[in-house]
């Protein structure tokens, strides 16, 4: 029994060691963005700071029109696709965990095969802005990371063979019921925790996602908050280059960046705990090989 509490004791110190390693580094960011410039500048990130100051946020009020479109700009590409990412990577999914479905090891195959090869950037930038007219519209946000992504699909494939009972789907055929209809009112409302893994996932994914703003985004209007930040961060850096021509009172402050960091963050950490029970059951379930 002793040896047994001792196991538990050190269990629950590496847990508690691993929580820290996470939480720390956000309440260090928080506690920056409210730290003044100049201390900031001077002794550097403190859990501690000699003078608090709430500038960053002054500064984020000041520019809150860019902000609050930004904002509403990654609100709608996280909701619109992340819904649709979650509905084409279970239709997917649902025909794959069939094990009589023709062409499955083909489809399964190609699907693998996308985990290990893809087109390119080059080719992709070129696909998209010449065929499908992915420039400096909405849809360049949205449409880039609606390909299906493999790993979400084996995910949900896995799920549905190890967690939903055939049983139920044969009798349903038998009674008549159609696929759309038995994945509609049987699999879809028994797959709730594979359902919030892969939202959080793919939420995830389009929330802080940049890149594509990068590549296809040149209105600044059109920016959500990730590229916000990272526009913001350049001008930082391209102005401190330049500080002997423009004066120094001028440029964005360091505790700027971190407001706004924990201004993208903010979204995340709300949403999570309300996801948390099913996104780990379904992690367990989803990983279990089929």
């Amino acid at each position: 029994m002793k040896k047994l509490k001792a196991y538990k004791v050190i269990i629950l110190i590496c847990l508690i060691l691993l929580s820290l390693a996470a939480v720390v580094p956000f309440i260090l960011l928080v506690i920056s963005s409210l730290t003044e410039e100049a201390t900031l500048m001077r002794n550097g990130y403190s859990f501690f700071p000699e003078v608090w100051s709430t500038a960053a946020y002054a500064y984020l009020f000041e520019h809150s029109s860019q902000i609050f479109r930004a904002y509403g700009i990654s609100i709608f590409v996280t909701v619109v696709g992340t819904a649709a990412g979650l509905l084409i990577t279970l239709l997917l999914a649902y025909p794959l965990a069939d094990p009589e479905m023709p062409g499955r090891k083909v489809i399964n195959f190609l699907l693998f095969f996308t985990m290990l090869f893809n087109g390119g950037l080059v080719p992709t930038y070129i696909m998209y802005t010449s065929y499908f007219g992915m420039k400096n519209n909405i849809l360049s946000l949205i449409i880039p990371n609606l390909l299906v992504k493999a790993f979400y699909v084996i995910l949900a494939r896995s799920y549905f063979q190890n967690s939903i009972p055939k049983e139920i789907m044969e009798s349903a055929r038998i009674d008549g019921a159609g696929e759309i209809r038995i994945f509609k009112d049987i699999v879809f409302p028994l797959s709730k925790p594979i359902v919030t893994t892969l939202l959080l996932f793919i939420g995830l994914g389009y929330w802080n996602d940049w890149n594509n703003g990068l590549v296809y985004l040149t209105d600044p209007k059109l920016y959500s908050i990730q590229n916000v930040l990272n526009d913001m961060i350049r001008s930082i850096q391209f102005l401190s280059t330049n500080s002997g021509v423009i004066s120094t009172t001028t440029l964005p402050s360091n505790g700027v960046r971190m407001a706004i960091a924990v201004v993208c963050t903010l979204p995340v950490l709300i949403a999570y705990p309300f996801l948390q029970k099913g996104f780990v059951k379904g992690i367990v379930m989803g990983g279990v090989k089929g």
